[in-house]
């Protein structure tokens, strides 16, 4: 490949639909642009992003106290739509309780954050069979992550209601209320390492929030950023339409 081929002017443009929370979006877009390998400005991979701050709260609509978020949800895809975009992410867990209602009325792909995880799992050396969740309420009840790693052999260990409420809610409240110190690593470290001491090979970090307050060196076994997973994805999907898009040798 030439040193142009790489270049994304040719490639996706991907549609980041956040604002669930606007400090997490800023997180993914930074991960994105970080993980990019570049030369030049023009090597990053074009994107739009919609931050919506004002969606409803995800986990109090899949626990019946709030309103549904899918008509946001599906209107920000739209927006994204109308600005170009050829590829909707959402770097929000608990938002993917409700990507089946919108996937077929968006127009473009989705890449689902959740499925992506799954696959990176299974590649893992040594094998992780057993992996703890570290999740807001809603995706916890939603069964997202038991949906997509149980088909692939990976057990999930979830935290008991006690330390889901007054250590991992509490901290995933406090990075969304603008807490980055011990107030919310504190809590999620503890919160990590009693599934590390019930079995967990890994901890899923399940909401965008969590790596805002868990450092992965605080505890003795990986800590998986869906984030950082999804934005591997894309780049690796751009990079490979930006390939297909190149035109073929002359004979």
């Amino acid at each position: 490949m030439n040193g142009h081929a790489g270049r994304s002017g040719s490639g996706e443009i991907i549609g980041i639909l956040g604002g669930m929370g606007p400090a997490a979006t800023a997180d993914f877009y930074s991960k994105l642009v970080s993980m990019t390998p570049v030369h030049s400005d023009q090597d990053h991979l074009r994107a739009v992003i919609w931050s919506d701050p004002t969606i409803p709260d995800r986990t109090e609509a899949l626990l019946g106290l709030g309103p549904d978020p899918t008509p946001w949800l599906l209107h920000g895809c739209r927006v994204l739509r109308k600005a170009g975009a050829t590829v909707i992410a959402i770097p929000c867990n608990t938002a993917h309780a409700f990507v089946p209602r919108i996937a077929d009325r968006v127009g473009l792909p989705i890449i689902h954050m959740i499925d992506e995880v799954a696959r990176h799992l299974v590649t893992l050396e040594p094998p992780v069979r057993t992996a703890g969740l570290l999740a807001t309420t809603g995706t916890v009840r939603a069964g997202l992550y038991r949906q997509w790693l149980g088909p692939v052999g990976i057990d999930i260990l979830l935290p008991d209601p006690a330390s889901q409420d007054e250590e991992v809610t509490a901290a995933i409240r406090a990075v969304k209320a603008g807490e980055r110190g011990i107030a919310a690593a504190e809590p999620l470290r503890r919160a990590a390492m009693r599934l590390v001491d019930r079995g967990a090979q890994a901890i899923i970090a399940g909401c965008t929030e969590i790596p805002l307050g868990l450092a992965p060196g605080a505890i003795p076994v990986p800590l998986l950023d869906p984030a950082v997973v999804l934005a591997q994805a894309l780049i690796r999907r751009s990079r490979g339409y930006a390939a297909r898009q190149q035109p073929e040798p002359a004979a």
